[in-house]
């Protein structure tokens, strides 16, 4: 009897043991998966010049649109070109080696700053966004906080650097190319499928050929 009852907590003890591989395993898995891997597949990537929005827009007082608005024929005008910038940096305006550097890369050489900038939101090639319907002046008609601050309205989508010293660092997913902070299908329903949205009044659609081309 006492050989039968040690083998039977022997046999228990093994079962027991085959446990503690499996959760360890599983935690490390875990671990990996949410924490090291998501990392792994992140490309850090630094903007072409080190654009400060706090001194042109803290310091010179620029408002946004100064360089973000919208053309005559509804398009955007999503980052201003070198000939843009020239208007103002044809030549040094202080001593700060970030501003020499882009006249001397950009502005002396042609070269062509809006093609070498990336896109924080970039979208895939099949989605359309359209500045105009989603400016300040038609949401601002039922909500007064974008009325008159077009950054409130841009900052639900966009980051906000207004107030950077240095461009945010833009994240590149290495598997689809975009960027981490490009606008996801939960974040456009948030309005797109709001019932009060929906309305006849506001001419928005949750319809799928709305947005996806």
């Amino acid at each position: 009897m006492e050989e039968r009852n040690h083998e039977n907590g022997t046999a228990k003890a093994c079962r027991c043991c085959g446990w503690g591989p499996f959760v360890v395993g599983l935690v490390v898995a875990l671990i990996l998966g949410w924490s090291v891997l998501p990392g792994l597949m992140v490309k850090e990537i630094k903007q072409p010049i080190e654009f400060s929005h706090a001194v042109h827009v803290n310091d010179q007082g620029q408002d946004c649109a100064s360089c973000h608005f919208l053309r005559a024929d509804g398009t955007f005008s999503g980052a201003p070109t070198t000939a843009q910038c020239a208007e103002c940096h044809f030549d040094l305006l202080g001593e700060d080696p970030r501003e020499a550097r882009f006249i001397s890369d950009y502005v002396n050489t042609g070269k062509e700053i809006k093609n070498a900038w990336l896109v924080y939101q970039k979208q895939p090639d099949n989605v359309f966004f359209s500045h105009s319907v989603h400016s300040a002046e038609n949401c601002g008609k039922c909500h007064s906080e974008f009325a008159g601050s077009p950054r409130e309205l841009c900052k639900l989508c966009h980051l906000d650097v207004a107030g950077t010293d240095t461009p945010p660092v833009y994240k590149e997913n290495r598997l689809s190319g975009y960027s981490v902070n490009t606008m996801k299908m939960p974040g456009c329903e948030e309005c797109h499928a709001n019932a009060k949205h929906l309305a006849p009044e506001t001419r928005a659609s949750n319809a799928c050929f709305v947005c996806h081309k």
